[in-house]
């Protein structure tokens, strides 16, 4: 098992180009190398913990600018430069890695391996992406060697995406159970590698699901009046990290970026006006 967790994350790690992470990737699958050093069985791996007043930046597309007063930068797992993660570990700066879990999109490099039939319908966020049969093992065998991935790169963290299935419309009969049940996997899994890992968005379960994620990244809660779930983190210490998109926090011309930091200041909010794209061509950072 962990000759074939070896070889996943390192095949995934010459796809993206990574070369230099064979030793991580030896890491992740708990190679002979650091046997040692590795917790009882189904014992969690020793992991950072975010803090309530860390800061951040989230860029997933475009040339990463680097240049910010952050203690986290979250990045895209598959995108971003092997290089970079590595200067941003050596200034004792965190990487976050964010990756999609609840759906297939075709120009990754694992796209290959899912199975026709566990991909269903378009999400409409752009060609190629379809919702995902969480039910799968197939479809979380994938995810595994994605977080196998995120270990092997050096990430301190991880960001699965599209983890609120349940209430969309996806071409399967996903309920609120079997979303719950998902995510808790996939805390269980990134646990178990010793990373941390974030709630992306799926705000109906946030109660739910504080207790066993580490923190939460959200889109627009501000702008969509769902912050109040998330005092469920920050009332235990368990930081939140929020993007908002909408054009009158960029321009600003009535005091609304104020107002809204402001609010998210009282709220204990890490909140940052982005592009949708989130390709680094707009930031207007709260703290």
């Amino acid at each position: 098992m962990r000759q074939m967790r070896y070889l996943a994350a390192f095949v995934a790690c010459v796809a993206v180009g990574v070369l230099s992470c064979q030793n991580d990737a030896e890491t992740a699958a708990g190679g002979d190398a650091t046997v040692k050093h590795l917790p009882p069985p189904g014992a969690a791996m020793p992991r950072w913990q975010p803090a309530l007043h860390d800061t951040w930046q989230w860029q997933l597309q475009g040339v990463l600018n680097t240049g910010y007063d952050v203690s986290i930068y979250a990045v895209d797992l598959f995108d971003a430069p092997q290089p970079t993660i590595d200067a941003l570990k050596a200034r004792g700066l965190r990487v976050v890695c964010h990756f999609s879990a609840g759906s297939s999109e075709e120009h990754r490099p694992d796209h290959g391996r899912f199975k026709r039939a566990d991909m269903g319908r378009p999400l409409g966020h752009g060609p190629g992406e379809r919702w995902l049969d969480i039910r799968s093992e197939s479809v979380r065998a994938i995810v595994r060697d994605r977080i196998a991935l995120a270990k092997a790169r050096r990430c301190d963290g991880v960001v699965p995406d599209h983890v609120d299935a349940w209430v969309h419309d996806t071409g399967w009969d996903l309920d609120a159970a079997a979303q719950l049940e998902f995510n808790r996997f996939l805390a269980g899994e990134a646990h178990a590698s010793g990373l941390a890992v974030g709630l992306k968005n799926d705000v109906a379960q946030v109660e739910a699901l504080a207790g066993e994620f580490d923190f939460a990244l959200n889109e627009q809660c501000f702008e969509l009046e769902a912050c109040v779930a998330y005092q469920a983190f920050t009332a235990v210490g368990k930081p939140v990290f929020n993007a908002e998109y909408a054009t009158r926090y960029v321009q600003n011309l009535q005091g609304e970026r104020a107002a809204l930091c402001a609010a998210a200041r009282r709220a204990h909010i890490r909140t940052m006006v982005l592009p949708r794209a989130l390709d680094g061509g707009v930031r207007y950072s709260c703290d």
